[in-house]
Protein backbone atom coordinates (compact mmCIF):
# COMPACT_ATOMS: atom_id res chain seq x y z
CA UNK A 1 0.00 0.00 0.00
CA UNK A 2 1.53 3.32 -1.12
CA UNK A 3 0.37 6.61 0.38
CA UNK A 4 1.06 10.21 -0.57
CA UNK A 5 0.02 13.01 1.78
CA UNK A 6 -0.34 16.61 0.72
CA UNK A 7 -1.02 19.58 2.99
CA UNK A 8 -1.56 23.07 1.67
CA UNK A 9 -2.59 26.50 2.93
CA UNK A 10 -6.27 27.21 2.41
CA UNK A 11 -5.72 29.37 -0.65
CA UNK A 12 -7.65 28.87 -3.90
CA UNK A 13 -4.47 28.94 -5.99
CA UNK A 14 -3.26 25.72 -4.32
CA UNK A 15 -6.30 23.73 -5.51
CA UNK A 16 -4.82 23.42 -9.00
CA UNK A 17 -1.65 21.91 -7.55
CA UNK A 18 -3.69 19.39 -5.57
CA UNK A 19 -5.54 18.39 -8.77
CA UNK A 20 -2.27 17.91 -10.65
CA UNK A 21 -0.71 15.85 -7.85
CA UNK A 22 -3.86 13.69 -7.58
CA UNK A 23 -3.87 13.00 -11.32
CA UNK A 24 -0.15 12.14 -11.34
CA UNK A 25 -0.45 9.77 -8.38
CA UNK A 26 -3.61 8.17 -9.83
CA UNK A 27 -1.85 7.61 -13.17
CA UNK A 28 1.14 6.04 -11.40
CA UNK A 29 -1.25 3.86 -9.36
CA UNK A 30 -2.69 2.43 -12.58
CA UNK A 31 -6.07 4.19 -12.64
CA UNK A 32 -7.48 4.02 -16.17
CA UNK A 33 -6.68 7.00 -18.36
CA UNK A 34 -10.40 7.61 -19.02
CA UNK A 35 -11.01 8.07 -15.27
CA UNK A 36 -8.22 10.60 -14.67
CA UNK A 37 -10.40 13.60 -15.61
CA UNK A 38 -12.98 12.46 -13.03
CA UNK A 39 -10.23 12.20 -10.40
CA UNK A 40 -8.98 15.70 -11.25
CA UNK A 41 -12.45 17.26 -11.17
CA UNK A 42 -13.53 15.49 -7.98
CA UNK A 43 -10.34 16.46 -6.14
CA UNK A 44 -10.72 20.03 -7.37
CA UNK A 45 -14.29 20.23 -6.04
CA UNK A 46 -13.37 18.63 -2.70
CA UNK A 47 -10.33 20.87 -2.22
CA UNK A 48 -12.24 24.01 -3.25
CA UNK A 49 -14.91 23.10 -0.71
CA UNK A 50 -12.31 22.61 2.05
CA UNK A 51 -10.56 25.88 1.16
CA UNK A 52 -13.89 27.74 1.23
CA UNK A 53 -14.81 26.26 4.62
CA UNK A 54 -11.42 27.12 6.12
CA UNK A 55 -11.56 30.69 4.81
CA UNK A 56 -15.17 31.35 5.85
CA UNK A 57 -14.58 29.98 9.36
CA UNK A 58 -11.16 31.59 9.91
CA UNK A 59 -9.32 28.26 10.16
CA UNK A 60 -5.58 28.65 9.53
CA UNK A 61 -4.72 24.94 9.53
CA UNK A 62 -3.77 23.41 6.18
CA UNK A 63 -6.15 21.38 4.02
CA UNK A 64 -5.18 17.68 4.00
CA UNK A 65 -5.21 15.39 0.97
CA UNK A 66 -4.25 11.73 1.37
CA UNK A 67 -3.87 9.58 -1.76
CA UNK A 68 -3.67 5.84 -1.18
CA UNK A 69 -2.93 3.07 -3.66
CA UNK A 70 -4.05 -0.40 -2.69
CA UNK A 71 -4.12 -3.59 -4.73
CA UNK A 72 -7.58 -3.10 -6.23
CA UNK A 73 -8.52 0.48 -5.40
CA UNK A 74 -7.15 4.01 -5.47
CA UNK A 75 -8.58 6.34 -2.82
CA UNK A 76 -8.35 10.00 -1.96
CA UNK A 77 -9.34 11.69 1.29
CA UNK A 78 -9.74 15.46 1.49
CA UNK A 79 -10.03 16.77 5.02
CA UNK A 80 -10.84 20.13 6.50
CA UNK A 81 -10.50 21.24 10.12
CA UNK A 82 -13.78 23.11 10.43
CA UNK A 83 -15.58 21.59 13.42
CA UNK A 84 -19.11 20.42 12.80
CA UNK A 85 -21.52 19.24 15.45
CA UNK A 86 -21.26 15.53 16.19
CA UNK A 87 -24.04 13.70 14.41
CA UNK A 88 -24.26 16.45 11.78
CA UNK A 89 -25.78 15.66 8.43
CA UNK A 90 -23.12 14.61 5.92
CA UNK A 91 -21.46 17.64 4.41
CA UNK A 92 -22.87 20.12 6.91
CA UNK A 93 -20.74 22.21 9.19
CA UNK A 94 -22.23 24.14 12.06
CA UNK A 95 -22.07 27.89 12.14
CA UNK A 96 -22.51 28.64 8.43
CA UNK A 97 -24.89 31.59 8.42
CA UNK A 98 -24.71 32.33 4.73
CA UNK A 99 -27.34 30.43 2.73
CA UNK A 100 -25.41 31.03 -0.51
CA UNK A 101 -22.31 29.35 0.92
CA UNK A 102 -24.41 26.39 2.03
CA UNK A 103 -25.91 26.12 -1.45
CA UNK A 104 -22.44 26.17 -3.02
CA UNK A 105 -21.34 23.48 -0.56
CA UNK A 106 -24.26 21.26 -1.53
CA UNK A 107 -23.62 21.88 -5.25
CA UNK A 108 -19.96 20.87 -4.82
CA UNK A 109 -20.99 17.67 -3.04
CA UNK A 110 -23.51 16.93 -5.80
CA UNK A 111 -20.80 17.35 -8.45
CA UNK A 112 -18.48 15.02 -6.53
CA UNK A 113 -21.25 12.43 -6.14
CA UNK A 114 -21.89 12.61 -9.89
CA UNK A 115 -18.22 12.02 -10.69
CA UNK A 116 -17.38 9.34 -8.12
CA UNK A 117 -19.36 6.14 -7.58
CA UNK A 118 -17.80 5.44 -4.19
CA UNK A 119 -17.88 8.62 -2.08
CA UNK A 120 -18.33 9.12 1.65
CA UNK A 121 -18.81 12.49 3.36
CA UNK A 122 -18.53 12.94 7.11
CA UNK A 123 -18.34 15.85 9.54
CA UNK A 124 -17.43 15.78 13.20
CA UNK A 125 -15.92 17.79 16.02
CA UNK A 126 -12.45 17.63 14.44
CA UNK A 127 -13.55 18.61 10.94
CA UNK A 128 -14.95 17.16 7.76
CA UNK A 129 -13.72 14.44 5.44
CA UNK A 130 -14.58 13.48 1.89
CA UNK A 131 -13.39 9.97 1.02
CA UNK A 132 -13.47 8.96 -2.65
CA UNK A 133 -12.26 5.79 -4.33
CA UNK A 134 -11.91 4.37 -7.81
CA UNK A 135 -11.32 0.74 -8.82
CA UNK A 136 -8.04 -0.12 -10.44
CA UNK A 137 -8.04 -2.43 -13.45
CA UNK A 138 -6.55 -5.85 -12.75
CA UNK A 139 -2.84 -5.88 -13.42
CA UNK A 140 -1.75 -8.11 -16.26
CA UNK A 141 1.50 -10.02 -16.02
CA UNK A 142 4.08 -9.03 -18.58
CA UNK A 143 4.66 -11.59 -21.38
Amino acid sequence: MATVELRFSALPEHVRTARLVAAAVARRAGVEEAVLDEVRLAVGEACSRAVGLHRSHGVTAPVRVVLTEEEKVFSIEVGDEVPGPSGAAPGSHGGADDADAEGEDEMGLAVISGLVDDVEVSAGELGGLIRMSWPKPPSHPLP
